[in-house]
């Protein structure tokens, strides 16, 4: 037996749910046993306002009523009953979203009394219908009970209704319906027909219109939530590509610290042995040393000290098959490898090339294949061009195509995300978007140690 509780929205016919009339759809995020918060102080202001309104309003209209009377009215106790009775019946508005069924049961009694006491005053004061009107609105609306909302909404259209067939008895008692033409009906059937649709439309206008309201901040509920939890899972999600996109790093870093420490290592064994008979190759090993292990430092100073501890639930991918060693000297490579993809790619080198750092050499070639992977999934460029340049004191790689993005969704940008991660990591700048004739691009700017030596045998493009 299935224990779910159902919503107040929702009953059931025939094993089936059937939603209440005014709920909304389903938007994704399941709001069962929802309740209406209550007003706000500015909404409560507002009520309160509305009501000493209504009630001033009133009292003028009862007295433009009596002026357009053609007959003697009777003014009641004091001579101000009907004055009294117009304002009572609005006053309770100043309530009737902090306590909206007592303000029904309330306004519907004055109502009736005002219709009884004061029959000039309410058949011609607007203000009185109104107030009614919205005293049911208000109570369908803003109800957080709905089983006590449905049986307090029961009982005031049972009495009104209930009142109204008096009113017809008493017409026919009193032959107050009377017409000098001939109709389809007899004056008393029209009166009667007419006064009984302007009442259902009147009653029930007001019931569906304040469900459809309810409804409707029950919707905003729903999407708020929903939004809410979309943008936590946004978040979580740009939060795992930097995780991942560190993990990746410090994987390189593991390669480029390793070939560092053997060449030490080498060139320490190499100085051990020539270091008797032939002192200056010896100088010559540990000058190299000392070079090769400032550079595994300060390379390690700029990485690990800015990587946080990582997630090992997420190094799930397990030992991979080797490959060669990413570095932007392998970037001819990777552009024969995509040029074989559907897309045409371009490469410029600008600048005497220089001998890179181990991490900004991998990071310059994989942030080129991270771009040159969005131009192929996410966009409809058939042409690409790579631009490496070399600055002195940084290194330029500008990924640019002519391509437009899908209509298709996207993807997440992460990618993005995880570009930018590495870049500053490195402390550089990072340009990426949609360029102004057209296309886009990713451009980024590595700075570079000044004591970075020129190539052997290089040359300018």
């Amino acid at each position: 037996m299935s224990t779910t509780a159902e919503s107040p929205a929702e009953r059931r016919t025939g094993g089936e749910v059937v939603s209440e009339p005014g709920t909304p759809p389903a938007t994704g995020t399941t709001v069962r046993g929802w309740v209406r918060p209550g007003p706000t102080p500015a909404q409560q202001r507002y009520d309160v306002l509305l009501g000493l309104g209504m009630a001033a309003a009133g009292v003028i209209g009862t007295e433009l009523a009596r002026g357009v009377a053609s007959t003697e009215v009777d003014l009641g106790i004091g001579g101000v009953e009907p004055y009294v009775l117009s304002a009572a019946v609005a006053l309770p508005l100043c309530f009737r979203r902090r306590w909206p069924i007592p303000v029904l049961l309330v306004v519907s009694v004055l109502f009736v009394v005002s219709g009884e006491r004061a029959t000039f005053a309410f058949a011609q004061n607007l203000v009185t219908q109104a107030t009614q009107f919205m005293a049911i609105y208000a109570a369908v609306a803003w109800a957080r009970d709905r089983r006590l909302m449905k049986a307090a909404v029961g009982v005031v259209f049972i009495g009104m209704f209930g009142w109204l067939v008096v009113g017809f008895v008493r017409a026919l008692r009193n032959d107050d319906f009377q017409g000098v033409n001939d109709g389809l009906l007899s004056p008393y059937l029209s009166g009667v027909v007419l006064a009984l649709a302007l009442n259902v439309l009147y009653f029930f206008g007001a019931y569906f219109w304040g469900r459809t309201a309810w409804g409707t901040a029950r919707q905003r509920h729903e999407l708020e939530q929903q939004a809410a939890e979309l943008a936590a899972q946004q978040q979580a999600n740009a939060r795992r590509a930097v995780i991942d996109e560190r993990l990746r790093i410090s994987r390189e870093l593991h390669d480029v610290v390793a070939h560092h420490i053997s060449s030490i290592g080498v060139q320490a064994g190499g100085a051990r042995r020539v270091m008797e008979r032939d002192p200056d190759a010896a100088k010559n090993a540990l000058s190299v040393i000392e070079n090769s292990s400032r550079t595994a430092v300060n390379e390690m100073r700029q990485l690990l000290g800015m990587l946080r501890a990582a997630d090992p639930d997420l190094d799930v991918a397990g030992p991979v098959a080797k490959e060669p060693q990413a570095g932007a000297d392998r970037l001819p490579a990777l552009v024969a490898e995509v040029n074989g993809q559907g897309l045409s790619i371009g490469f410029h080198q600008i600048g005497r090339p220089v001998q890179l750092p181990e991490t900004v050499s991998v990071s310059v070639y994989r942030i080129a294949q991270e771009a040159l992977t969005n131009v192929r999934r996410h966009s409809t460029a058939r042409s690409a061009h790579i631009t490496l340049r070399y600055l002195g004191d940084s290194v330029e790689l500008e990924v640019i195509d002519d391509g437009r993005p899908k209509h298709a969704p996207v993807g997440s940008r992460l990618g993005h995300v995880g570009i930018r991660e590495r870049v500053g990591l490195l402390g550089g700048e990072t340009e990426i978007g949609p360029r102004p004739v057209g296309g886009f691009r990713v451009r980024v700017r590595i700075p570079l140690d000044p004591q970075n030596r020129p190539l052997t045998g290089g040359i300018d493009e």
